[in-house]
């Protein structure tokens, strides 16, 4: 493999990755021009930054130098502890915290995240061109549906599946001050946002 086509597989792996060049600099310990330059074939890193990278993108060495730009496995590894936190739609300020499961396997078909609940103001409504399914790990929740009409207790062990397009939102149940869940999404090219 050619510098040029590892620079080119760093990219497409940190797009995969669904990652900002910002974040895999932030990740990485790196500048963001650090990084530009090494994806544009500016610079050529040494093999303790390409390391670096490589655990920043959560992929093994070996997968920044696939040929052919195949950086797919059939299998990776983790645990629940190796979430990496994503900032989705302001989360925080409304008390959750979504950790990616999956973010170390490149092209998936589904994304699973660990998500905590805390005390905060209550989220409107959201929908998703994703099917998902959700199971409460711990702490109770009311799950809200379509309107606020329709709101199912959910207690550990309990599941919801929802096809897309379907208006939910999520709150912690009166006396629960935190919660913790498993979601999975579909991935979007099998009709997904």
């Amino acid at each position: 493999m050619n510098l040029l086509e590892l620079s080119q597989n760093i990219r497409k792996v940190r797009i995969e990755q669904d990652m900002t060049v910002e974040q895999l600099a932030k990740a990485s310990g790196f500048s963001k021009g650090f990084i530009s330059q090494v994806e544009n074939f500016r610079i050529t890193p040494s093999l303790k930054a390409l390391t670096r990278i490589a655990d920043a993108l959560g992929v093994s060495m070996s997968a920044l130098f696939a040929e052919d730009g195949d950086t797919s496995s059939q299998y990776t590894f983790g645990n629940l502890s190796d979430g990496r936190e994503l900032d989705r739609d302001n989360s925080e300020e409304h008390g959750i915290r979504y950790f990616s499961l999956a973010h170390r396997h490149i092209g998936r078909k589904m994304d699973p995240f660990v998500i905590e609940y805390t005390p905060a103001a209550p989220r409107e409504f959201k929908f998703h061109d994703t099917e998902e399914f959700f199971i409460l790990l711990e702490g109770e929740l009311n799950y809200i549906i379509c309107d606020n009409n329709t709101c199912k207790l959910l207690r550990p062990n309990d599941t919801i599946y929802l096809k897309a397009n379907v208006p939910h939102r999520v709150e912690l149940a009166p006396g629960c001050t935190f919660a913790k869940g498993l979601l999975i999404y579909t991935d979007s090219e099998l009709t997904i946002d």
